[in-house]
């Protein structure tokens, strides 16, 4: 039997979640990175978590210039409903789902116990909202991929069984079709069901970035829409630096990327408008225009 190592990934991109504003950023970064010679698009493994889950898929189907054109010049899509708060959700909306999540959060002992309450209130959200919703929700994500086929490369999408709190990881061997796979990463709010499973936002699995799953990875660049905040405890070490650490105590080098000032402007208070998308991605992009130089050596 050959006992030749496999050799671990090199380079992984971990793209964190953060709604319409997140997903908006994340593509002005990449595309700024991009421009500055810092090709992050060729990682060896990608790694999206909600909003995150989306760039994920986004950037193995479009070029990053292609894909900030579009977040520039898209209309917004028409209003339904589906699993969380909507890209145009108004501020009263935003604030009840914090409420809703907050109140789970208080009521866990862990994370473990946190994720098998947060599953089982979006399945009973799910139940109320019926299943047009999640055809619905389907389209959307639909939408907003350039193609439904996984990558040849590695891309691995976190969420989270509902029905269990198991936390889950999607790649192309798991037998799910891509566009699933995304729609259950971003589900915040109702259960996404895939065949008799239902599935809940990855953000549910660790954190809105899940960076310990690059663990292994010589190299590992995090872009964190939400800054590498948490609502979690302390002691649940749910938090991004926590990861890094972990990261590199395990010999990864890795380098993150926060919001600058003008990016956070861009934000506002509500992430999960449409309304933040087009400022956001030219916070982004002018970000990663400047940080390209200072990363570059990370990435070659």
């Amino acid at each position: 039997m050959s006992t030749t190592p496999v050799p671990r990934p090199r380079r992984a991109l971990v793209l964190g979640g953060g709604g319409s504003a997140g997903n908006a950023w994340l593509i002005g970064v990449i595309a700024g990175l991009s421009e500055g010679g810092m090709a992050v698009t060729e990682a060896d493994l990608v790694i999206g978590t909600s909003a995150g889950a989306t760039a994920a898929a986004q950037i193995a189907g479009a070029s990053p210039g292609d894909l900030l054109a579009g977040t520039l010049d898209t209309p917004p899509p028409p209003s339904h409903p589906h699993p969380g708060p909507p890209p145009g959700a108004g501020r009263a909306t935003w604030m009840d789902h914090l409420e809703r999540t907050n109140a789970i959060i208080a009521a866990s002992a862990d994370l473990a116990d946190m994720r098998r309450r947060a599953g089982a209130n979006a399945v009973d959200l799910a139940t109320e909202a019926g299943e047009s919703a999640r055809v619905r929700w389907r389209e959307t994500v639909a939408a907003r991929l350039p193609s439904p086929q996984w990558p040849a490369h590695a891309v691995h999408l976190a969420a989270v069984d509902a029905d269990t709190g198991d936390p889950v990881v999607f790649d192309r061997d798991s037998g799910i079709d891509l566009v699933d796979a995304v729609a259950a990463s971003c589900a915040g709010g109702p259960a996404y069901r895939i065949g008799s499973r239902n599935y809940i936002d990855g953000g549910y699995r660790r954190s809105s970035e899940n960076a310990d799953l690059a663990g292994g990875c010589e190299r590992v660049l995090v872009l964190s829409p939400l800054g590498g905040r948490t609502r979690h405890p302390a002691a649940w070490r749910s938090d991004l630096a926590t990861q890094v650490d972990e990261l590199r105590a395990g010999g990864s080098r890795v380098e993150t990327v926060l919001p600058d000032a003008a990016s956070l402007a861009a934000f506002g208070d509500n992430m999960m408008s449409f309304a933040t998308r087009a400022p956001a991605a030219r916070a982004g992009h002018d970000q990663g225009r400047r940080l390209a130089q200072q990363l570059v050596d990370l990435w070659t």
